[in-house]
Formats: C-alpha cells, sequence, structure tokens
C-alpha cells in the first residue's frame, strides 16, 4: 500500500484522509520527477470525502520533490485553512481560485492537477491549440476544453468562466498560460496529465522541425479517442499508478511522512 502510518504530528486526521495525503504527496512528486514543475508556483489539489467539501493543497513554498503528506493544507472552499497551526500552513491566492472553481463545480473530480511546462505554455499559445498528431493527442480529441487568459487567477469571478469552459470535459488548456486536468482518482489525474504533457511535447518537437504534418483521417481520431475512453478502466489506471510510484520510492524524506 501506498500508506505510512500516521505520523503523531498529523493527529486527528482519519485513515482515509491520510491515505489520500499520501498519494497526493506521491503525485506532487512524480511531477517534479518528470519535470512537470515550475519552481515553487502551480497546484496539485484533492478532495477529501465527506459533507464539509474541504480539499487538500501544498504547502506554499514547498518544493514539489519535498512534498511530504504532513505538509498538504486542508482548506473549504473559500480558502481558509481548516486545521491546526493555521499561520504556518499558508496556501496560494491564485492556486485556490482555479481549483476552488473546479471542485465546487465538478464532484466528479477528485483531484485537479495544473502546470506551467514548457510544452503545455507552448501549445497554449498556439491559435489552433492541440493538434491530433500523436496518439497521446488523439486521447484528448474531442475531449478538451480551452480557457482565454485573465490575467494571474486573483479574482474569484473568474471560477464561473473557468467551470464553463472546462464543461464535462476532463482536461483543458489555459490560453497563454498552461494545462489543467481532473480525474476521478488521483491515478486517474496523473494519467491524464501524463499524456496531455507528453501530447504537447509531441506538438511542439514536431512544428519546430518545420516539415509538412501528416495529421490522421477523422474517423481514425474518433475511433482512438474512443478506444482510450474504454481503456481508461480503474484497473489500468492503478496499474500505470502503481508502475509510476516505483520511480519515487526511496526518496528522503519519505513523501508518507
Amino acid at each position: 500500500m501506498n500508506v505510512l502510518a500516521n505520523p503523531a504530528a498529523m493527529a486527528g486526521v482519519s485513515e482515509e484522509e491520510w491515505r489520500i495525503r499520501c498519494d497526493l504527496a506521491a503525485l506532487y512528486r512524480l511531477i517534479a520527477h518528470y519535470r512537470m514543475t515550475d519552481f515553487i508556483y502551480t497546484h496539485l489539489s484533492a478532495r477529501i470525502p465527506g459533507p464539509d467539501h474541504h480539499f487538500l493543497i501544498n504547502k506554499y513554498g514547498v518544493l514539489f520533490e519535498h512534498m511530504r503528506a504532513s505538509d498538504l493544507v486542508k482548506v473549504d472552499l473559500d480558502g481558509n485553512v481548516v486545521e491546526d497551526s493555521p499561520q504556518s500552513k499558508r496556501v496560494n491566492a491564485a492556486g485556490f481560485t482555479i481549483h476552488s472553481a473546479i471542485h465546487m463545480a465538478r464532484e466528479d473530480l477528485m483531484c485537479v492537477v495544473h502546470t506551467h511546462t514548457a510544452a503545455g505554455i507552448a501549445v497554449s499559445s498556439q491559435k489552433h491549440g492541440l493538434l491530433p498528431l500523436s496518439q497521446h493527442s488523439l486521447k484528448f480529441y474531442g475531449h478538451i476544453a480551452y480557457h482565454d487568459y485573465e490575467g494571474i487567477a486573483l479574482d474569484l469571478d473568474e471560477r464561473e468562466r473557468l467551470v464553463r469552459d472546462l464543461g464535462q470535459h476532463d482536461a483543458m488548456i489555459l490560453r497563454n498560460h498552461g494545462l489543467l486536468v481532473g480525474g476521478k482518482t488521483i491515478a486517474h489525474a496523473w494519467l491524464n496529465i501524463y499524456m496531455l504533457e507528453r501530447a504537447c511535447q509531441a506538438q511542439v518537437a514536431a512544428l519546430s522541425g518545420g516539415a509538412e504534418l501528416v495529421l490522421p483521417p477523422e474517423e481514425v481520431r474518433l475511433h482512438t479517442a474512443a478506444q482510450f475512453n474504454r481503456e481508461s478502466s480503474a484497473e489500468h489506471m492503478e496499474m500505470v499508478w502503481n508502475a509510476a510510484l516505483s520511480q519515487i520510492e526511496g526518496g528522503r524524506p519519505d513523501y508518507r511522512s
């Protein structure tokens, strides 16, 4: 299991919340392992089941490669820290705006990931958006949203427009900004951001070559997208997640601490 004993520092945290903390801390480490970080910026969040509508987000200032389960901060939908010693648990306001918008409107998305990678920003700045160039990109064919840039996401009014633009999709390109994905589980969110990032990397590389591009015909695009949707079973995502976890085992301090 991806869980160590709940340390005394997190006394009062349920076993279920501790499990989510361990998985979310692992996701932060994986984002760092695959070089999808932007120093201390961008955020990953996870919903804690229950009637209180609480979710976990990173303590502002902790590098992703150092993230531990106990570093994650529990907040409500208004961005208030709802655990002991809130003065020592600062969160980023812009990160809260984006993530709270999705968590408020899409209870089916337990985990939300936002990145500022070079490839993601590059594609977000291209007028045509994500092209059906690669097998990775075809996972999102007909299943990706776009949100126009409005400046640093500090205005709570933007939440309504973020939600409107996302609709029922699990992935969105934030124009001139970066990438956003959600998942029904943390494992699902990991697979979505991995595939979307790879699609963006392939697109930037292909366009930089200057050669004429080959795009699959429409029927192949639709067929491939449907194939991906059929493959996205819980069993498959768990297999991918467990393989990914093996790449970050042995880090110190342990992310499950």
